[in-house]
């Protein structure tokens, strides 16, 4: 309770966390397109970093156009490390699980196919938490959800340029012209409806798209 308080205290006067302070645990997740996991998670107090990449398939080191072009059986993740003494991995899969279509096993949104598909991937430790997470959405949607449970698995890093792609300054190419990373995201998370469908599920229990807890 002690070590708890401290690193609260710390976090609301915005100050770092000591190291001792901290208890670092890691989730991998599946929700689709990787990079809106980690612009939804960036968000939440206790994450301390996101990685994107790829698991649960069977080719070593794959490209990202390896893995959308479908056949490495590899979906898209987000690695999240987060302080424990602040948010429970409960808690934390509780607000990923609000933050997709687990209704939805063709993809997610726009994004179709097996590489956008959603699954918890869980240590044997985890594995208990992660099933109640499955349950609990099923139980408040009324319905089975899809999203699988896997054992944990290798995560292979997506390319450099895809890391905090949210949030880049860079500059891309689209169909609208020259953008930065931050402005092409934004015009693609509101063209593919995620966030409509996530408040037509979820509702107000939606974190990031507007619901009680979001912006």
């Amino acid at each position: 309770m002690f070590v708890r308080l401290i690193a609260a205290a710390a976090l609301a006067l915005g100050l770092a966390v000591p190291a001792s302070a901290q208890r670092l645990e890691t989730a991998l997740v599946a929700g689709g397109c990787f990079w809106c996991v980690e612009s939804d998670f960036t968000r939440v107090e206790g994450v301390t970093g996101i990685e994107v990449g790829f698991a649960g398939g069977h080719v070593e080191n794959p490209s990202y156009r390896q893995v959308v072009g479908g056949g490495t059986g590899h979906l898209e993740v987000a690695r999240i490390t987060f302080d424990a003494e602040v948010i429970s991995y409960t808690q934390l899969l509780h607000l990923f699980m609000r933050s997709i279509d687990p209704l939805d096993a063709g993809g997610q949104f726009c994004d179709r196919g097996e590489p956008y598909t959603t699954a918890i991937f869980a240590t044997p430790a985890q594995q208990a938490a992660a099933q109640a997470a499955l349950d609990r959405a099923s139980e408040d949607l009324g319905q089975p959800v899809v999203t699988t449970l896997r054992e944990m698995a290798t995560f292979y890093p997506a390319e450099d340029y895809h890391q905090g792609y949210p949030f880049s300054s860079d500059l891309v190419f689209t169909r609208f012209g020259p953008m930065t990373m931050a402005n092409a995201y934004k015009r693609y998370r509101e063209a593919c409806g995620r966030d409509e469908r996530v408040r037509e599920l979820w509702g107000e229990a939606a974190p990031f798209a507007g619901g009680a807890d979001g912006s």
